[in-house]
């Protein structure tokens, strides 16, 4: 995307959805169609050949499912974006898609105009989530605890430096708390803030005091130890 342009990877099993999907986006000036799929293993082959910014596809596909071509993408290209374009409104393929690196999910019943600003979103590195589909997810979070399986990505330490974090100390206070030097700290903030997919020590802070006050405990408990 060197020249503003969102290149753009179209993935459908439908030939005529993809054709639809193209003229809307072949109607814009920065969003440019470079290769399209019509299945899981020639969208995986699509994306190195093409080099897409973004890939556009549906969660059902002949030979897999779009969640593990998302996840699949973003094991290898990280950078690429995806956004899930389904017909369904399925609160569990939803989450499925958040867990697989997903940078939106929004239904095919959206107008033109509503697509195109989703992609854009996503193109600059937003997450869309559509209505009703924004409130299902959050409420999904909230009842089932989703947001604190990220915690899983975090070492015993980071847990503990997360902790604290929570609490409001410093850098030089947990430090000092858990006989490591400023710099080791720091360290650890910033794998944290990397694994939680977050942009700074407030957030991840907010993020744990919310983890914690739903299950009633700070986590780790100090005599935590791992399996």
């Amino acid at each position: 995307m060197g020249d503003g342009t969102f290149r753009i990877l179209l993935v459908d099993d439908h030939d005529v959805v993809r054709t639809g999907l193209r003229s809307v986006f072949d109607s814009t000036r920065d969003l440019e169609v470079v290769g399209e799929a019509g299945t899981a293993a020639d969208a995986i082959r699509r994306v190195g050949l093409d080099e897409p910014d973004i890939v556009v596809l549906d969660v059902r596909l002949p030979d897999g499912s779009g969640i593990d071509v998302c996840r699949a993408i973003k094991e290898r290209w990280p950078a690429i974006r995806t956004l899930i374009l389904t017909s369904y409104a399925d609160q569990d393929a939803l989450i499925e898609a958040v867990d697989a690196g997903a940078s939106g999910y929004i239904l095919k019943r959206v107008d033109s105009a509503e697509l195109l600003e989703a992609v854009r979103r996503v193109g600059r590195g937003e997450r869309v989530f559509g209505e009703p589909l924004d409130a299902a997810l959050a409420e999904k979070i909230r009842s089932n605890g989703h947001a604190s399986r990220k915690l899983d990505r975090l070492s015993l330490q980071e847990r503990k430096v997360l902790d604290r974090l929570a609490q409001g100390k410093s850098n030089k206070r947990i430090a000092e708390e858990m006989f490591l030097s400023d710099k080791t700290v720091k360290n650890y903030v910033s794998h944290i803030l990397t694994k939680l997919e977050m942009a700074s020590r407030t957030e991840a802070a907010t993020y744990a005091v919310g983890i914690a006050a739903r299950s009633k405990a700070s986590y780790p408990p100090e005599d935590w130890t791992t399996g």
